[in-house]
C-alpha cells in the first residue's frame, strides 16, 4: 500500500502498541502524511514496515513492550532518512495498514492492525476477571428459563480515547468505568446476565461491537459514553435510538447482503428469500426492535433525571452505527458533558460513575418487567411480582 510522499520531511514521534483478546493495532504517530508499504514474513512469522523518506525524531519514546500477537518491535534507520519497523510475532496474522488524517486528538497516524491475535499481555482482562473485580451472586436461570442477555458497549478505547475533558479526562477510561459498573450491577440481578463488547483498554470498530452483541444473542444494547460540546456551560444526560434514516439505511445493507443474514435473532433467515418477504421481514423486526429501545431508553432516560441534570428531556434519534442492529433494542447514553468541568469531576469519581450504572440498571429492570419477554426468567418474576400484588391488593379490600 502506497500514499503521497509530502515535500517537507516527516517524522515517526512515537510507536504505540494496543491488544485486544481477538486482534493487535500497531500505531506510528507521524508529522505529517508518508507513503509506506508492508510486507509479511514467516519462519520466522514477522511483519515488515518500511516507510521511505522519513526519519525518528530524536527525543521519541522507546519503542513498546511487548502485547498481544507482538512479542517485539524493531526499529531500523536507513542511510538516506529511511525507517524500517519490524514486528516479531507469536504466530501467523492477518495484516492490513492504513495511514489517517489529523483529527482533533492526534496528527496523522500509520495504523496496523493485525487480525487474529490472542489476549496476550497488555489485551486487558477477560470477561471472567473483570467479573472477578467485584463480588455479585448471579442466579443462573433455572433449565426451563433463559437469562436476559445485556450486551454492554464501553464507547472508544485503544488510540480512540473519545472526547477529553479541561483537566485531561478521557471518555475512554470513565465510560468504561461506568459500563464496568454497570456490568456488576446487571450480573447481580437474577434473571439477567451481562456482557462487555470490550474488556480492555483497546480499539473496537463500531460495526464490530454491533456484531458482538448479536453473536451473544443480546435481548438489548446499551452503549455508554460522555458528550462533549465546544461551549463548556452546556451539561446533563442524554439518551439517543436509531432513527428512521438510519433504519433504513441499514435495511437496505442488510437486504442487498442477505446472503450473509442467515442469522436474525428467532431464527429467521433472509438468505433464501424472494426480494419482497426478505423486505417484509426485516422491516417487521426492526419495527420491533426500535419500539423496544424507544421505551427502554425512556426508562433509562427517567433514572438518569434521578442522579443529575438531563440536558434532553426526550428520547433524540441519530444515525450512530452501534445503534443499528435489525433485531436488537438498542440505546446510546450520554453520561453527561465531559467538556464542562463539573461534570468532568463528577465523571471521575468512582461514586458518580457508580449512580449512572445504578440509574442505568434501574431503567433496564424497569423495562424488562414491564415488557418481560417469553421463555425468561424475568417473565416468571414478573408474574409473581403481580400475582403478589392482586394478593395484597385482594387482603387489603374493605370485607
Amino acid at each position: 500500500m502506497y500514499l503521497a510522499l509530502p515535500a517537507h520531511a516527516v517524522e515517526v514521534r512515537d510507536i504505540r502498541l494496543w491488544a485486544s483478546p481477538e486482534s493487535t493495532r500497531v500505531v506510528l504517530d507521524l508529522s505529517g502524511s508518508a507513503r509506506h508499504s508492508l510486507s509479511v514474513l514467516k519462519n520466522p512469522e514477522r511483519i515488515v514496515l518500511d516507510i521511505p523518506g522519513v526519519r525518528m525524531r530524536a527525543n521519541a519514546h522507546t519503542t513498546p513492550a511487548a502485547a498481544g500477537s507482538v512479542k517485539q518491535v524493531r526499529v531500523a534507520r536507513g542511510k538516506s532518512a529511511d525507517v524500517r519497523i519490524v514486528l516479531d510475532l507469536t504466530h501467523a496474522v492477518r495484516a492490513k495498514s492504513f495511514l489517517t488524517a489529523p483529527n482533533d486528538h492526534y496528527g496523522y497516524r500509520l495504523v496496523i492492525d493485525l487480525a487474529g491475535a490472542g489476549a496476550g499481555a497488555g489485551a486487558g482482562p477477560g470477561p471472567a476477571a473483570v467479573a472477578a473485580t467485584v463480588p455479585v451472586k448471579i442466579e443462573h436461570a433455572p433449565p426451563d428459563t433463559r437469562d436476559l442477555i445485556i450486551a454492554i458497549d464501553a464507547g472508544h478505547g485503544g488510540d480512540d480515547p473519545g472526547a477529553i475533558g479541561i483537566n485531561g479526562t478521557r471518555e475512554k477510561d470513565v465510560v468504561f468505568a461506568i459500563a464496568k459498573e454497570l456490568f456488576q450491577r446487571v450480573n447481580g440481578e437474577p434473571g439477567m446476565k451481562a456482557v462487555l463488547t470490550r474488556n480492555g483498554d483497546y480499539f473496537l470498530p463500531l460495526r464490530e461491537r454491533m456484531q458482538r452483541a448479536r453473536a451473544q444473542q443480546a435481548d438489548l444494547f446499551v452503549s455508554i459514553h460522555a458528550d462533549s460540546i465546544q461551549d463548556r456551560r452546556v451539561d446533563g444526560s442524554s439518551v439517543y435510538i436509531l432513527s428512521q434514516r438510519g433504519a433504513s439505511d441499514e435495511a437496505a445493507r442488510w437486504l442487498a447482503e442477505r446472503e450473509n443474514a442467515s442469522d436474525l435473532i428467532g431464527g429467521v433467515s433472509l438468505d433464501d428469500k424472494d426480494d419482497v418477504l426478505a423486505s417484509v421481514l426485516l422491516d417487521l423486526s426492526q419495527s420491533a426492535a426500535l419500539s423496544a429501545s424507544e421505551t427502554a431508553a425512556e426508562q433509562v432516560l427517567r433514572g438518569l433525571g434521578q442522579v443529575g441534570e438531563v440536558r434532553k428531556h426526550q428520547v433524540q434519534q441519530a444515525r450512530f452505527m452501534v445503534l443499528k442492529s435489525p433485531d436488537i433494542p438498542s440505546m446510546l447514553v450520554e453520561t453527561a458533558y465531559i467538556s464542562n468541568p463539573q461534570e468532568e469531576q463528577r465523571l471521575r469519581a468512582q461514586s458518580h460513575q457508580a449512580k449512572l450504572a445504578a440509574a442505568i440498571h434501574q431503567g433496564l429492570r424497569a423495562y424488562f418487567y414491564a415488557n418481560p419477554p417469553t421463555g425468561t426468567r424475568i417473565a416468571q418474576l414478573a408474574a409473581l411480582a403481580a400475582q403478589r400484588t392482586v394478593l395484597a391488593t385482594a387482603a387489603d379490600a374493605p370485607r
